[in-house]
């Protein structure tokens, strides 16, 4: 069967189109800083020796990472509801579940990086007297950053990514902007080719960018 393409049609769509990026990188910057403060949060208690502390932290970490977010999604939009006895409305349901699930990489990314720092910095923060907030904000923290970033460039690249889920749950993002489309015109090959390309040209930058930091890095090393 030959199929004649066509986007012509897709002329008239571009302002849903557009609504569904603006959407997307709504939620993706969003939470991204909502998952950065989680992640600090988290990242830091997790440094603790307390194991009061440590094992709710880890349940949190692992409960996030191990399980498919689309089925957090599902579970926070449908099954949370049913144990609060209140209704969440799906752009609070989008944003806790990806919030939550990009703060438990990113509080892996903190932990890792800090602990990475070699022993000789920490013991001589602590021969100047320092305090170990003091110690944390002018010694180790500068020296960690630099070994964070690659990885929180990529989790960020990831999460862009990962805001095309939010659809199930009828978030107007452009893959569900995609979606009404397809329903409206029965064209779901030119639909969802140029949905896939504005994602590219979302991403590939962004992936460009995080190759090109992390060359410069170990060039610098």
């Amino acid at each position: 069967m030959h199929y004649q393409w066509d986007f012509v049609f897709l002329l008239r769509y571009v302002p849903l189109l557009w609504r569904g990026v603006q959407v997307t990188l709504a939620y993706t910057a969003g939470t991204i800083v909502l998952g950065l403060a989680i992640g600090l949060l988290v990242g830091m208690g997790r440094l603790s020796k307390s194991r009061l502390v440590n094992i709710p932290l880890i349940a949190f970490i692992e409960a996030f990472r191990c399980t498919p977010l689309l089925v957090q999604i599902v579970w926070f939009y449908y099954a949370l509801p049913v144990l609060i006895g209140i209704q969440i409305p799906a752009v609070a349901a989008a944003v806790l579940t990806l919030s939550c699930y990009t703060g438990a990489f990113y509080a892996e990314i903190f932990r890792g990086g800090i602990v990475s720092i070699e022993r000789g910095q920490w013991d001589a923060a602590r021969a100047l007297g320092l305090r170990r907030w003091t110690m944390m904000r002018l010694v180790i923290l500068p020296q960690a950053v630099k070994r964070m970033i690659p990885p929180f460039v990529n989790q960020s690249i990831t999460q862009l990514k990962n805001t095309s889920l939010v659809s199930v749950i009828a978030v107007p993002d452009l893959l569900y902007n995609g979606t009404l489309i397809t329903a409206d015109t029965y064209r779901p090959l030119e639909v969802y080719t140029i949905v896939a390309i504005v994602y590219f040209v979302l991403l590939f930058p962004s992936t460009m960018l995080a190759q090109w930091y992390e060359r410069r890095l170990e060039t610098g090393r």
